[in-house]
């Protein structure tokens, strides 16, 4: 099995691209939502965070309330590095496990759905291919006004907070043009499906574990063998 990191920005369009590669049949893992999970009452990640940022986070459910926390970080750098000591390690192990599922069960590639793919840099060694969903900066800032109704100057420092397009793309190995039409970047997804599909990157992996298998079985029939013998 090979791993593929699919990343983008804000209104790039990398959540829609995310969910044409699942029609498609790709085992998916979105980062977004493993964050969610590692947070939820109770868990460890919850517990380190309601310590070290107070309970005025909560909501009256007893949820982090996700804006209130974003708000925090995003005035304090020392404060987001804070949040994300707790919440990386989490999200790794999580992301791992889930892995480990899709290779047990027989896929042969696992795509990886990670908005800050190469600003945290934690993952891009063990990906086989990466791509990103690009759109140029025009579209893309008038896509941000449009969705969440903000004005030319609030887009414009949301997308100033973020790696730029053009960067992330100098870093992929594909790229998925969505500064066009809804169809032109299906077609684009379909040819990428299609690539990842026959690719025979996953029989390295395959081999190694065989390997290791039948290595670790020749050394309990041999240890058995000498028991037997004494």
């Amino acid at each position: 099995m090979f791993l593929v990191g699919l990343t983008g920005g804000i209104s790039s369009g990398k959540s829609t691209v995310s969910s044409l590669l699942r029609e498609l049949g790709s085992p998916l893992i979105d980062a977004d939502v493993v964050a969610r999970k590692v947070v939820e009452p109770n868990s460890l990640a919850y517990r380190r965070i309601v310590y070290h940022f107070g309970p005025e986070i909560l909501l009256e459910n007893g949820e982090i309330d996700r804006q209130k926390l974003g708000q925090l970080i995003f005035v304090s750098e020392e404060k987001r590095k804070l949040l994300n000591s707790i919440t990386h390690p989490e999200i790794q192990k999580e992301m791992l496990k889930q892995i480990l599922y899709y290779f047990l069960r027989g896929y042969r590639y696992v795509v990886l759905d990670v908005p800050l793919l190469f600003e945290t840099k934690h993952l891009t060694r063990f990906l086989n291919h990466t791509v990103v969903v690009y759109c140029d900066p025009t579209t893309q800032l008038l896509r941000l006004m449009q969705r969440d109704q903000l004005t030319q100057e609030q887009a414009q420092q949301r997308l100033a907070a973020q790696m730029p397009l053009n960067e992330k793309r100098g870093l992929a190995n594909h790229v998925v043009e969505n500064s066009g039409s809804r169809e032109d970047m299906h077609r684009q997804v379909l040819g990428l499906h299609s690539l990842l599909e026959n690719s025979m990157e996953f029989l390295t992996v395959r081999v190694i574990a065989i390997a290791a298998l039948t290595s670790l079985g020749g050394i309990l029939l041999f240890a058995i063998k000498l028991l037997v013998s004494h």
